[in-house]
């Protein structure tokens, strides 16, 4: 039964545990995050943060693969956590489809692409011949700018990172997801490329009327291609609202530290160019904090 909204989130948190067997001590993941998607009012929701922010963690959270320690998680007005069977997951992955951040992790270099897309419109759409699993692949990959005829017969190795992103996109379509989970998708991809890959995701919006999650630490991506947008720091959200809104006048100094900062495409360098960042702006107010003691003494 569908709700008003698409996806809802209430005060929802993850704990993981620190400190070895016998420890009792716990590290907050996500703290009480809250948002939620319309139903029939497609949009590209993106959630900002660096590494460690909680933001892939609560991704993982949004597609099942792990399971809230507070709160609930609602999708097309059904809880989540009520997810048991068999039949009753195959369902929900149909509707809430994941793309990665490294695309070639995500095939086995062993495996000929064009047969995970096979595998897709036999799992999820019941194609049970040849000629129609083809048509559906053809169909999604025609979508994203490629062809069977392109990548057919071919491995990951011989497709350029940009192009297996594509057909991995592609691969989440073939079921026609109501919500796409998309986590850090252009950080693996060559720059020159970058832009075309968030295109499309703009493209998929509009005329697919699919919901996009957009996970990034990059402002900038964040501002071309959000409808709204939160920020995320340590698991929690510091800022929230529409995207132009929020990022043309942020209001938390994480957000401003975020948008000052000119970031590598890879996570993990610019979480150490934010706390190296975070670090020199401390030292610089405290010294700034003694000389003003010292001149006001002197005076």
């Amino acid at each position: 039964m569908s709700g008003e909204h698409l996806l809802e989130l209430n005060t929802v948190s993850k704990f993981f545990p620190i400190g070895g067997f016998f420890s009792r001590a716990k590290m907050t993941a996500v703290n009480e995050v809250s948002f939620a998607l319309e139903a029939g009012r497609p949009e590209i929701f993106t959630i900002v943060g660096e590494s460690g922010s909680g933001k892939s963690t609560l991704a993982k959270m949004i597609l099942g693969s792990e399971m809230a320690d507070r709160g609930t998680i609602r999708f097309d007005g059904s809880d989540i956590a009520g997810i048991r069977s068999r039949s009753a997951r195959e369902a929900f992955m149909a509707e809430v489809q994941p793309v990665f951040q490294n695309p070639f992790e995500a095939f086995n270099p062993l495996t000929r692409i064009d047969e995970y897309l096979f595998a897709t419109a036999h799992r999820f759409k019941g194609a049970k011949s040849r000629p129609e699993r083809e048509a559906l692949a053809d169909k999604a990959l025609q979508r994203v700018g490629l062809s069977l005829a392109e990548i057919r017969g071919r491995y990951s190795h011989e497709l350029s990172g940009g192009q297996l992103q594509r057909v991995a996109i592609a691969r989440a379509l073939i079921p026609e997801p109501k919500l796409i989970i998309a986590d850090e998708p252009v950080s693996m991809v060559d720059a020159s490329l970058r832009m075309s890959i968030v295109n499309l995701f703009r493209e998929l919006r509009d005329t697919l009327k699919v919901s996009i999650i957009y996970i990034t630490h990059d402002l900038a991506t964040a501002y071309y291609i959000a409808d709204r947008v939160i920020i995320m720091r340590k698991g929690a959200v510091v800022e929230s609202g529409d995207a132009r809104t929020v990022l043309d006048n942020p209001q938390h100094e994480y957000s401003i530290a975020l948008k000052n900062a000119v970031l590598p495409p890879d996570p993990s360098e610019a979480s150490a160019i934010i706390r190296a960042r975070e670090k020199t702006d401390k030292a610089f107010h405290t010294l700034s904090d003694q000389m003003g003691d010292k001149a006001f003494l002197h005076h």
